[in-house]
């Protein structure tokens, strides 16, 4: 690991991701030696600096922030991979992960962080076991996470312990260590109940207090599908309503999915201010259904954009996960301006950071953790990249994770000319490739 000092980056743009969505021409981003940006803004009213200048071609921007993951699932990728969701996990992924050990979850984790990585994403919000494992990984590849160690009282999961188990684990993991640990700060830890259909109402009552007692995150997969939670919602009318009032709102709460919601269950979201991870890939390939984007929105719910685990979205690319949720808020809506360019772009960055309450990620500002992306705009993919709007369609729309050139967190460069800089990305992916040829 290389220690941070002070720099200067320039670069001929700059993406700061504000809520404008602002393109600063000719522009500076500089970073202290803590790993923090202390000022972003044009060239010619940057203030005076020592630091070494580092000039950079294309364009500099926040690192993506995946609001939902299973990174690990990477070991089993195309699993299962034409079935509905109730069928794929039971009868496919539950069992196929019963195999996992924590060694074949850091092989996992691995390989899956060099991958975010290169599509420009730097931090993730996993649900996953074996949580040292996970971490282990994280801190080896230099990315950072949201970690929710997986809460589960379904059949065959008492391998790993009770749900009171699982819980009182994370919390001395939480009052150990705290909250956020490590270089940077590239560990936050938090609860995973998996879902409602899969704990106890007692649990989700009581994961609720330990989290918010801790100012943790709670991260729970919520109204993905149709089927999965017939029982719970004819005992409370919806998921959101059962949530509620069973005390687990209250404190910072992320909803995967939320895909089958009314609009008294996105006023309910709203009212709580509860976030949502949208998988705009994985309900459909799952076909789960398309979550109301729109409505949660302008509901003032905050939306974040994930990827889900890439054994069930397939792959871990923020960028066509952004495409495909603006496509489809577009055809559902019959609107051509829904999620436009630039609303997208922030749903990526800011408004993922948003979903999950970190305002320290997720924008190139003052303050803020300098992790960034150094995307090529010399492509073809940009027919007039002097022009705001056009620039910011072509990087939308037609633009992604192959532009993604050089990559820092927390002021440390970790991917630089698509390779990872403290790994090396064949072993990673060989040893990814062995364990899976057990597990498949």
């Amino acid at each position: 690991m290389t220690t941070p000092l002070d720099v200067r980056l320039t670069a001929p743009v700059v993406l700061p991701c504000d809520p404008a969505c602002t393109v600063l021409r000719d522009g500076v981003v500089d970073i202290d030696a803590t790993g923090r940006i202390t000022h972003v803004g044009p060239r010619s009213s940057a203030p005076p600096s020592d630091a070494p200048v580092r000039a950079l071609p294309g364009a500099l921007l926040p690192g993506l922030v995946n609001t939902h993951a299973h990174t690990p699932m990477s070991l089993l990728r195309g699993m299962g991979g034409d079935l509905p969701l109730m069928r794929w996990l039971q009868e496919v992924m539950w069992p196929a992960e019963g195999k996992l050990t924590a060694p074949d979850v850091h092989v996992g984790m691995t390989a899956g962080c060099i991958e975010l990585l290169r599509n420009g994403c730097t931090t993730s919000v996993e649900m996953y076991f074996f949580t040292e494992a996970v971490i282990d990984a994280v801190t080896t590849v230099g990315s950072r996470v949201v970690l929710t160690p997986g809460i589960i009282a379904a059949p065959g999961w008492d391998r790993l312990g009770s749900w009171q188990q699982m819980r009182d684990d994370v919390s001395a993991l939480i009052d150990d260590i705290g909250v956020r640990s490590g270089p940077g700060e590239r560990i936050e830890l938090g609860y995973g109940p998996h879902a409602a259909y899969t704990l106890p109402p007692e649990a989700l009552t009581s994961v609720g207090e330990h989290a918010r007692e801790r100012g943790a995150l709670i991260h729970i997969h919520m109204s993905e599908s149709a089927e999965e939670d017939l029982a719970q919602r004819e005992a409370y009318g919806s998921v959101p309503a059962m949530l509620d009032k069973l005390g687990m709102f209250g404190g910072r709460v992320l909803t995967a999915h939320a895909v089958q919601l009314s609009d008294d269950d996105i006023a309910l979201l709203a009212a709580n201010d509860a976030a949502v991870a949208h998988c705009p890939g994985s309900n459909a390939k799952l076909a789960a259904g398309v979550a109301r984007v729109s409505a949660l929105r302008r509901a003032g719910v905050r939306v974040g954009i994930g990827t889900d685990g890439p054994a069930s979205g397939d792959n871990l690319d923020m960028w066509a996960e952004a495409r495909l949720a603006g496509l489809l808020a577009r055809v559902t809506s019959g609107d051509a301006a829904a999620l436009t360019a630039a609303e997208l772009l922030l749903m990526s960055t800011r408004d993922g950071a948003a979903a999950i309450g970190r305002d320290d990620i997720g924008a190139l500002e003052p303050g803020r953790w300098a992790d960034l992306v150094h995307v090529d705009l010399s492509d073809s993919t940009f027919i007039m990249p002097e022009d705001d709007a056009q620039l910011l369609s072509n990087l939308v729309w037609a633009g992604g994770s192959r532009l993604v050139r050089d990559v820092w967190v927390a002021g440390e460069q970790v991917l630089a000319d698509r390779e990872p800089t403290r790994v090396d990305r064949a072993a990673a992916t060989a040893d990814l490739r062995r364990t899976a040829a057990l597990l498949h």
